[in-house]
């Protein structure tokens, strides 16, 4: 299964997509975003927290104005 990184402060996100089946990592810093096929994050400014996309090998999704469904959505779409 695809490991999905997801900001700390998106908890209900990290539930749906574990609902899902996903194997969901928390991230609190850069170092955490590393080995994730994608990164959920909260939106445009998610260069505060230092994740750049060299660091992410996958897309980063911007969860900002989604539902945790639609969030979910994405990932499936972005990963199939």
């Amino acid at each position: 299964m695809e490991k999905i990184g997801v900001e700390e402060s998106l908890t209900n996100v990290q539930q749906a997509l574990r609902e899902k089946g996903y194997d969901v990592i928390e991230i609190r810093q850069e170092s955490d975003a590393k080995g994730c096929s994608l990164c959920v994050l909260t939106g445009i400014d998610s260069n505060v927290m230092g994740i750049q996309n060299k660091i992410i090998e996958g897309p980063v999704i911007e969860a900002n104005g989604l539902s945790a469904e639609e969030v979910v959505q994405q990932v499936e779409s972005k990963l199939h």
